[in-house]
């Protein structure tokens, strides 16, 4: 089957919209707009924005999965069950990894219930055991999922654009990360791999105990 290269073109734009907006929109620069100009509205700001990200995230999904096209590769065997394995650990990796997180926080309903208008993450400095080993874990277990799965050339375009965009917000991360907890996210961050667990770069339990209490790690107990 014949390779649409116009559809082609519109997921690789429609993603690279969706992914520009998302930045701008969690940028600080906008934040600081906001609370300037339109303060009021700062309290239901991250609840809108995940509102805005849930139902714009549908377009290029919808123009990656609306044509049919031949498979690149598709597992079998020993790889289907290998594949389909990680994607599941990936998954469940997800959920788990939820009950580190203020769920009302995060979702932007604790900021609407308290009027918050800061720009800033109200939740002090906390690693989860994931982040004891990568600093991304959701771009990291996100990375998983997707090249874990069977690909057509739509599904390929869009894998590959979201793998850069994980990779170019991985660092815009890390930069907003070290203005929000300064020097314990600075060593932090020497410490720990970004996207990608490494064997020799992870913290144990009790030096991140230590970094989240910003004491030095070379004076453990």
């Amino acid at each position: 089957m014949a390779v649409d290269c116009g559809h082609l073109m519109m997921i690789v734009v429609s993603w690279l919209l969706y992914f520009l907006l998302h930045s701008l929109l969690a940028s600080l620069a906008v934040k600081s707009f906001i609370v300037k100009h339109r303060p009021s509205f700062m309290p239901a700001y991250r609840l809108a924005y995940n509102l805005i990200a849930l139902l714009l995230v549908l377009i290029p999904l919808w123009l990656t999965f609306a044509k049919a096209s031949d498979y690149l590769w598709q597992w079998q065997g020993l790889s289907w069950w290998v594949a389909n394995m990680l994607a599941i650990l990936a998954i469940a990796g997800f959920f788990w990894s939820l009950k580190y997180y203020d769920g009302q926080e995060l979702l932007g309903i604790k900021q609407l219930k308290t009027d918050s208008r800061s720009i800033e993450d109200q939740e002090s400095f906390r690693l989860s055991p994931l982040h004891r080993f990568v600093r991304h874990p959701w771009y990291f277990l996100g990375l998983v999922l997707i090249w874990s799965r069977e690909m057509t050339p739509y599904m390929l375009a869009s894998a590959m654009v979201m793998t850069v965009y994980f990779w170019i917000g991985s660092r815009l991360e890390d930069k907003k990360l070290i203005r929000y907890y300064g020097e314990s996210y600075r060593v932090y961050s020497e410490r720990v791999a970004g996207l990608f667990p490494s064997p020799w770069k992870y913290l144990s339990e009790e030096e991140a105990g230590r970094l989240e209490k910003s004491l030095p790690l070379n004076k453990l107990d």
